[in-house]
């Protein structure tokens, strides 16, 4: 008898066969140029080259040194920021909430240029201070800039995890550790802080990736702060010559060590293996007194801090300009050059690039997610590896990745709409696989088992019953996907060409170009759009939380 073929079967090996053909076949083409010379010849030369050359090895230790900053300063801020909002009633929560995300989903290099124009060698900050009282603040340009842009960028990413690690809290816990006489600093520290230690790593982990494979702030605000992710780009495509086989290598040496932090992150976790419902949420008390003032203080400065930038960015976008030169004032010529300078083109492009994107991830991260929880095979926790691999390299490789391996026949695919899909949708399906896996393990098998005992058969439920309920999860990381495409950069600056450009690209070639005002315009179009995209969520889905 012919034995039945099993259509989840199928689909875990049409998975498999996808990530080979996207995945591991461009990183096949990056390891064979860093191991092979163009002779064909085995060699590591080129890795001889980095660790015996200071002036390359030095970006290892620079890229470590400013993203470890990043990570301890963002959770330094960023946990008492949630743990006022978690443990408090403040005025204006939903507007401390909306605005907090907000600073996050911006693309990070406009941040970078934003406050170059603020408190560069001529930001206006800068000017005024030298000119009113004849200060002279110190450089933002370096290691100070970068740890400055990113940790405002990135706190309001341990401010979201933190908030709902503190949700989860059981306030009987509270209760019992100030019957022990155990409150204040000293509870925050040896309860609060301990149980929510898991989410603690994992919000460290997401920092330290998303500050070690940024690009555009060390590129912008750098300057001879080198980093790992502009070095790979320097190599592949600088003003200064190419070696493709070296930046080959310099790709294996970063995914290497965002790989081992991977792994730390996770074997520390196994650490705090413990899990905890709030059957009694915590009890939100008012602040007072000098306590309470300082609370607020902190909280509206912050957000006020990390949100100027973009304030900013929109009231430039409408001041006269002249090349980098901005004149007194306001009228929309700025737009209007913009509207010369593939504006439509670059929206219609980062709309269809991004709604075709998001549906392929929607559709995989479903599958994916009943496959790895429902199905839990070797093949299927394989798929699951694989789809997270992306996750811990900078979108540099991917992209460098991709042009290797679909830059000639019979893949020729460089310059097209379709390589540009295919590198947002590796670069950044991980978020919504996580948040559909993580709601679908909340979801009792029961209720699918209810359904096919009732008639229904195994695909019927799974399109009726299991992928509604599991819409919250998707529509969670559905949000953090479409943000993180619509402001890609690293990725897009390797592929795109005139036809295939995006807001984000528009924006740094106006910047690279020195038009400040038309770079000013189309940051805010995609400020604009970016908001417009959390407003929607926030609509639709009746939630005050994103999770991550």
């Amino acid at each position: 008898m012919k034995k039945k073929v099993e259509v989840w079967s199928v689909i875990s090996w049409v998975m498999v066969g996808l990530f080979v053909l996207f995945l591991i076949y461009p990183m096949v083409g990056i390891l064979n140029q860093a191991f092979f010379n163009p002779e064909g010849a085995f060699t590591l030369e080129q890795f001889v080259k980095f660790f015996s050359t200071p002036y390359y090895s030095s970006t290892i230790l620079n890229s470590f040194q400013v993203t470890l900053a990043v990570m301890a300063v963002t959770l330094l801020i960023g946990i008492p920021f949630a743990y006022f909002y978690s443990f408090f009633y403040l005025k204006g929560a939903k507007f401390l909430f909306v605005t907090a995300i907000l600073c996050c989903m911006s693309a990070p290099f406009i941040g970078a240029y934003s406050w170059i124009m603020l408190l560069g060698r001529n930001g206006v900050i800068t000017v005024f201070l030298k000119n009113a009282f004849g200060i002279k603040i110190a450089s933002i340009y370096g290691f100070g800039g970068i740890l400055m842009v990113q940790a405002l960028k990135f706190f309001p990413l341990v401010f979201v995890y933190m908030n709902g690690a503190f949700k989860s809290i059981d306030n009987t816990l509270i209760e019992a550790s100030a019957n022990m006489g155990c409150t204040g600093v000293k509870r925050f520290f040896t309860v609060i802080m301990q149980l929510s230690m898991p989410t603690i790593l994992a919000a460290a982990l997401l920092v330290f990736m998303r500050a070690f494979a940024d690009f555009g702030t060390p590129l912008l605000i750098g300057e001879g702060y080198r980093t790992f992710p502009v070095e790979i780009y320097n190599q592949y495509l600088g003003e200064n010559g190419t070696n493709h086989n070296f930046a080959a290598a310099i790709s294996v040496i970063a995914i290497v060590v965002t790989a081992l932090v991977f792994f730390l992150q996770k074997f520390l976790t196994t650490r705090y293996n413990f899990s905890i419902n709030a059957l009694h949420p915590i009890q939100k008390r008012k602040p007072k007194g000098i306590a309470g003032i300082l609370m607020y203080i902190y909280c509206y400065g912050l957000i006020a801090l990390a949100f100027m930038p973009q304030l900013y960015i929109i009231y430039l976008s409408f001041r006269n300009c002249d090349g980098a030169v901005f004149k007194p004032g306001f009228s929309m010529g700025n737009y209007q050059k913009a509207m010369k300078k593939l504006l439509v083109r670059s929206i219609n492009n980062t709309l269809i690039f991004g709604v075709v994107s998001l549906l392929i991830i929607i559709v995989l991260a479903i599958l994916i997610a009943y496959l790895v929880v429902r199905r839990a095979r070797l093949i299927n926790h394989t798929i699951d590896t694989l789809s997270m691999l992306p996750y811990i390299m900078p979108g540099s490789i991917i992209g460098i990745a991709l042009v290797i391996a679909f830059g000639k026949k019979p893949f020729a695919l460089t310059g097209t709409m379709a390589i540009m899909i295919i590198a947002l949708v590796i670069r950044r399906m991980p978020y919504t696989i996580r948040s559909a896996t993580a709601t679908l393990q909340n979801i009792p098998i029961s209720t699918e088992e209810a359904s096919i005992s009732l008639g229904a058969g195994k695909i019927k439920t799974f399109f009726t019953v299991t992928t509604p309920m599991m819409g919250n999860g998707i529509m969670s990381g559905a949000i953090l996907s479409w943000v993180a495409i619509v402001t890609e950069l690293s990725s897009a600056i390797i592929l795109y060409n005139n036809k295939t450009i995006t807001l984000t690209m528009s924006t740094y070639a106006a910047i690279s170009r020195g038009n400040d005002g038309l770079a000013c315009a189309f940051a805010a179009i995609l400020t604009v759009l970016t908001t417009i995209s959390l407003i929607i969520y926030l609509a639709v889905t009746k939630s005050e939380d994103i999770k991550l």
